[in-house]
């Protein structure tokens, strides 16, 4: 994290006055999914406030529910709840928590929430979790939208068929139509005819500099691609071919040799980089191809604060 939660006051403010609509949080192993959100609700009281994601396996039923609902009377109507799956080193590694049947966690989980936003009384196993005659005490003045994060077909045929729209990471622009397709017809649409949102958390280096986003997404690609649920993805997707060198030589422990073993064009896809108007042009293609909501995830780099916050600003909506 470049900066402390309450040193965010004046960036938060700034992002609705220069054209941005939403704010996301997520949850690994930093801030949780909820303060900064609830935060953010004091200082952009125009901005929305989106989870992507909270685990389905590390918080109890019980629990989980009283924190969406919690943020949500802090802002009404202006929540939307992203769940997933998470990995299995979030998950066992880091919460000492088995991640079992995820599917069935995820799509357990996504129902006790909504018969607790419902005012119902709820008894029942649900995942990992039996639940005895739970009552959500503070119920949602207005009720969130769910959203799935999802990678492969099951996930995202239950985000379109359980869930209000569908959360999708690590993603080409040509994937995007893929993935999209397959949230919108287990919904009853089309890419043509959307009727769920999609929404990509797309990674950005806004820079000119070749070598630098190179190395940057080298690394960035790399921490992620080798997590089983994401190996398993991109081999889904079409990239084992050129993922495989790579995948060996991590799992003999050469992380060095793993680098260098990417090649450019996985980089050039999975990474928005460039002048911010050809970011921009790239994002735009991600719209065209079935994203209803683009999330930024922008690279550090190695920036301080202010070359940040100005990429920030140079990313803006127009």
């Amino acid at each position: 994290m470049l900066f402390r939660l309450h040193e965010q006051r004046d960036w938060i403010a700034e992002l609705a006055d220069i054209g941005y609509t939403d704010v996301w949080s997520s949850e690994a192993n930093a801030a949780d999914a909820f303060t900064p959100l609830a935060l953010a609700s004091a200082w952009a009281p125009t901005l929305r406030l989106r989870t992507d994601l909270v685990p389905a396996h590390t918080r109890g039923p019980a629990l989980l529910a009283q924190s969406v609902a919690t943020l949500c009377e802090a802002a009404p109507g202006r929540v939307a709840f992203g769940i997933g799956t998470s990995s299995n080193v979030i998950v066992e590694n880091w919460n000492g928590i088995g991640f079992t049947e995820p599917y069935k966690q995820v799509r357990d989980m996504v129902s006790f929430l909504r018969s607790s936003f419902a005012g119902e009384k709820v008894s029942g196993t649900f995942g990992n979790s039996t639940v005895k005659g739970f009552k959500l005490g503070l119920r949602p003045s207005i009720e969130p939208p769910i959203l799935i994060a999802a990678l492969r077909e099951g996930m995202l045929r239950l985000a379109g068929s359980h869930g209000d729209g569908a959360i999708i990471n690590w993603l080409s622009a040509d994937d995007a139509a893929t993935v999209s397709d397959i949230v919108q017809r287990s919904a009853g649409g089309s890419l043509a005819n959307p009727v769920k949102e999609v929404v990509a958390r797309i990674f950005v280096a806004p820079s000119i500099d070749r070598e630098t986003v190179l190395a940057m997404g080298r690394f960035a690609i790399s921490a992620y691609l080798n997590v089983p649920v994401y190996a398993a993805f991109h081999d889904w997707l079409g990239r084992s071919e050129d993922l495989a060198e790579m995948w060996s030589l991590w799992r003999e422990g050469d992380r060095k040799a793993a680098l260098e073993a990417i090649p450019d064009k996985v980089v050039d896809e999975l990474i928005v980089s460039g002048s911010p108007e050809q970011c921009r042009e790239h994002i735009d293609r991600y719209a065209a191809n079935g994203v209803t909501t683009t999330a930024l995830a922008i690279l550090p780099f190695g920036y301080n604060q202010e070359q940040y916050r100005q990429a920030i600003r140079d990313l803006a909506p127009r």
